[in-house]
């Protein structure tokens, strides 16, 4: 898991990229304002015409495709290239770079206009960089190993009478109580490494987790891992949002492009296409 912060989304009244007023939005930077505030010609990139994005390597699966950033595929790469058009930069325009997860957000000048690599906003991290407002609001999931008594399950009420477990003091030891709610106690593990292990040993019948650490899990951790799904959003969690340089003059209207995909339906579509249909339902 990236990290556990908490942080909210304020959704922007304005969609696009037009004229109005600075007010402070949740990524700490004032919307820019004049009518060509975020004209690609006003944009203050790291090379004239381009906008250069870093990610690590390996890119995995499903933010990535193919371990290859810049074909559009996976939900990150998409959404940037959505941000990019945004902005007025073409698909060919737009420059990767490799840059390793820690060092994104570590202090410094940064090479990069912008990263994306499922960096969780916190407020600690926020003192080195900028962030966007989020760009995806994580998920909680429930995942199994193929066969078990809750591999089939399609809602919440099918999990009722399940032994689950989760890491202590996480968020998804949160929604385990508080959503899920089942009649059996649920197990609690100092680390997700300990609750995979319960489960391999079939002392529990699931994991609840974030659904980034549940796509790692079932793919490297577990022989026969499955995503039963993903519980009903509720309340304030964890969110990714674009990094950029502390101060950068490029945040806000990341930000504002960002804002402008939630608003039209752009970001649910792409978690749609490359996150629920990749192997993730949503649980009813």
């Amino acid at each position: 898991m990236r990290t556990r912060a908490v942080v909210g989304l304020a959704v922007l009244a304005m969609v696009g990229l037009g004229a109005c007023a600075p007010e402070e939005n949740s990524s700490g930077a004032s919307t820019p304002s004049g009518a060509d505030a975020c004209a690609k010609d006003k944009l203050a990139v790291k090379t004239a015409g381009t906008l250069t994005v870093g990610t690590d390597k390996p890119a995995y699966e499903p933010w990535f495709s193919g371990d290859d950033p810049s074909n559009g595929k996976g939900y990150e790469s998409a959404v940037t290239y959505a941000v990019a058009k945004k902005l007025g930069f073409e698909q060919a325009n737009v420059k990767w770079q490799t840059v390793q997860f820690n060092t994104a957000f570590a202090p410094g000048p940064k090479a990069f206009d912008l990263d994306v690599n499922q960096v969780s906003i916190s407020e600690d991290r926020r003192k080195a960089v900028d962030f966007s407002s989020g760009y995806y609001d994580v998920r909680q999931t429930v995942i199994t190993t193929a066969g078990s008594k809750i591999a089939e399950a399609k809602s919440v009420a099918d999990l009722v009478d399940a032994k689950l477990g989760a890491q202590v003091g996480t968020t998804s030891y949160t929604a385990l109580r508080d959503v899920v709610k089942p009649k059996p106690k649920p197990a609690v593990f100092d680390t997700n490494d300990l609750a995979v292990q319960a489960l391999k040993n079939k002392q529990i019948d699931g994991i609840v987790v974030d659904l980034p650490t549940a796509f790692y899990m079932t793919a490297a951790q577990l022989d026969n891992g499955k995503i039963v799904g993903q519980l009903p959003a509720g309340g304030q969690g964890e969110q990714f949002g674009f990094v950029l340089e502390k101060n950068s003059k490029l945040t806000g209207c990341v930000t504002q492009a960002v804002d402008a995909l939630k608003a039209d339906g752009t970001l649910a579509n792409l978690q749609k296409q490359y996150l629920t249909e990749s192997g993730a339902p949503e649980l009813s």
